[in-house]
């Protein structure tokens, strides 16, 4: 699962029992290189998604990493681009990065539940992030989201369609967050990471309550499931006029 270049089982055992602030300031250097980053495949059709649904000006790439969404942004947006996350580790990479968006992009180290911004950006973007926030976080997390939106503004993030219970990833999914809840009980400070608690129906739930009209968008380049719906979905949800 892991390119030559990535962290050893050393290091990553180190990470897990850290914060998750900590974990992934030590975990930064090697990230690009383990399959936590976000496949360049979606990153692609999230792109082409939100070429078709803007224009956007002004971007915001929530809890960014090394960056990864910030560069979608720099495609889409015309404006200003900036990436915003809670590890100066992966701030410090994402930094390093050459990008072809030059000094239109900006970084900012800050906590998605409490952004330092006002209402001044046409598109938020997330990729792989919402494992680390519990349910009962996810109203604050929204209503931060949709305060940094201007009106009529759009959050947009790729949803994969849960895996069936007879699929061997489903069961790989369940071991790993009961391992993250028994290391979590028994070992402080917590690393949040739940695989299995970002599920759409309440996703899309709580989006509404914070004030947002939600749409659903078919990724064709991922193809459908056996019963016809698509194996990956953008959530793209619009702060009202």
């Amino acid at each position: 699962m892991f390119s030559p270049e990535g962290p050893t089982l050393r290091e990553l055992a180190v990470q897990a029992l850290s914060s998750v602030e900590r974990g992934y300031d030590l975990l930064a250097p090697k990230f690009d290189h383990t399959p936590f980053r976000t496949p360049d495949s979606v990153l692609d059709a999230v792109a082409s998604a939100l070429k078709e649904s803007g224009p956007y000006e002004d971007g915001l790439d929530l809890c960014c990493g090394t960056g990864a969404g910030v560069d979608v942004l720099a495609t889409v947006c015309h404006g200003r681009v900036t990436g915003v996350d809670f590890s100066a580790g992966m701030l410090d990479e994402a930094r390093g990065r050459s990008r072809p968006a030059g000094p239109r992009v900006s970084w900012v180290r800050a906590d998605a539940r409490a952004l330092p911004f006002t209402a001044g950006f046409d598109l938020v973007v997330s990729f792989g992030a919402f494992g680390h926030f519990l349910p009962r976080e996810l109203p604050g997390l929204f209503a931060q989201v949709h305060g940094v939106l201007r009106p009529g503004g759009c959050f947009a993030f790729p949803l994969v369609a849960p895996p069936r219970p007879y699929s061997p990833v489903y069961w790989m999914l369940l071991g790993f967050d009961t391992v993250m809840r028994v290391r979590n009980a028994l070992w402080r400070p917590p690393f949040v990471m739940y695989y299995r608690a970002f599920r759409l129906g309440e996703v899309r739930r709580e989006l509404e309550h914070a004030g947002f009209r939600v749409d659903l968008r078919a990724l064709p380049e991922f193809g459908t499931r056996s019963d016809g719906s698509p194996r990956v979905r953008m959530v793209e949800a619009r702060r009202a006029d």
